[in-house]
C-alpha cells in the first residue's frame, strides 16, 4: 500500500476518505480501497448511519480504480469475518 505521509494526508479533501468527518481510510487510489475494506471493522466511533455512507464511497472508489468487491454490503463483510459491529 502507498503511505501517505502526514502533509499529503491532510491535504486531501473530506470527500476522498470512506469516513470524511473522522478523515479515516483515504480513498484515492485502488490500495488504499483495498485497505479500507479490510480495516473497515476496525474504525470504531461511528453510526450505522456513517458505516452505510462509508460504504457507498468505497463501492464509488473500488469503482473507479477497479477493485473487485466481493460482499454487497458492510453488513456481509462483518458476517463474513464473524464480528460483530456493536
Amino acid at each position: 500500500m502507498t503511505r501517505l505521509s502526514t502533509q499529503e494526508r491532510n491535504a486531501l479533501p473530506a470527500r476522498q476518505f470512506a469516513f470524511p468527518e473522522q478523515r479515516k481510510e483515504p480513498l484515492e487510489n485502488a490500495s488504499h480501497v483495498r485497505n479500507a475494506i479490510a480495516r473497515f471493522d476496525q474504525v470504531q466511533g461511528v453510526s450505522d448511519d456513517e458505516r452505510d455512507a462509508a460504504w457507498r464511497r468505497i463501492e464509488a472508489a473500488a469503482t473507479l480504480y477497479g477493485v473487485e468487491l466481493h460482499e454487497a454490503g458492510w453488513r456481509e463483510l462483518f458476517a463474513r469475518r464473524g464480528g460483530a459491529w456493536r
